[in-house]
């Protein structure tokens, strides 16, 4: 860094502490420019003046609102160098470049155990203090994550918002969408830093990756009970979410486990 940059940032750092400070009045805060005050008041208001006009969804940013656009278009401008994926944000690049260097950042003080997104390692503690905090108005069940609400109170509704564009097949979850398109695509995202063995799902890397760990056991966030593969966690988690992600093709009947759809189907064959 040249000394000018160097000088020009002091001159710029003086400026600012000239400045008078802007106090938030709800929880005192300061910052130094009023458009930045007025942008962290709307957490304490609620207000959202960014809306979305394709599907009416409020933001209190502009930048928000401009991620949540791609969305609609389908843009994704960052690129992973690695493997070519591309993201609709910076952020979510950031987070799957943990994948191709191993990078996991945030550990939990209670295990140990680490995590490459912060979110996970907040989901994970829940598992050690047994919070959950997000209950269905319909029924009262209560989860440690807001999306198994989410997945949960489909159960009750019956949507199935996600459509494979190729096949026209339906999903209650994005990420059940995003796994089956891979059936069409081919794309295996999911690359294990210590062999390079790539897989479709995230599940799967996370299951392969105990085969250099030599770790056992997969725990449910919701009761606890440990299974020796994510498969079978994946499977059981559905009793807590309500996720039937097998549908018959014949009547629309949907089930949590791909045998019980088999079975199923027999009866429509005759067999």
């Amino acid at each position: 860094m040249s000394s000018s940059h160097i000088l020009l940032q002091m001159k710029h750092q003086r400026l600012n502490r000239q400045k008078k400070p802007l106090k938030c009045s709800e929880c005192e805060k300061f910052f130094t420019q009023r458009s930045s005050l007025t942008q962290h008041q709307r957490i304490h208001t609620g207000e959202k003046p960014y809306i979305c006009t394709k599907c009416g969804a409020c933001f209190r940013k502009q930048s928000n609102l401009t991620q949540h656009l791609r969305v609609h278009t389908g843009e994704k401008p960052y690129k992973c160098n690695e493997c070519e994926k591309a993201f609709q944000t910076k952020a979510v690049l950031v987070q799957h470049l943990r994948i191709h260097t191993g990078e996991k950042p945030y550990k939990c003080n209670e295990c140990g155990k680490a995590f490459c997104q912060s979110p996970s390692l907040i989901k994970h503690l829940r598992i050690h203090t047994g919070e959950k905090p997000y209950k269905c108005s319909e029924c009262g069940k209560a989860f440690s994550q807001s999306i198994c609400l989410t997945r949960h109170q489909r159960s009750h509704s019956g949507a199935r918002p996600y459509k494979c564009n190729d096949c026209g097949k339906a999903f209650n979850q994005s990420t059940c969408l995003m796994q089956h398109q891979r059936i069409h695509s081919g794309e295996k995202p999911y690359t294990c830093p210590k062999c390079g063995k790539a897989f479709t799902q995230n599940s799967s890397l996370v299951e392969h990756e105990r085969t250099h760990t030599g770790e056992k056991l997969c725990k449910c966030s919701e009761c606890e009970k440990t299974f020796r593969k994510q498969a079978h966690l994946s499977e059981h988690y559905r009793i807590h979410t309500g996720e039937k992600p097998y549908e018959c093709a014949v009547c629309g009947k949907a089930f949590r486990h791909s045998s019980a759809l088999a079975r199923h189907q027999r009866l429509h064959a005759g067999e």
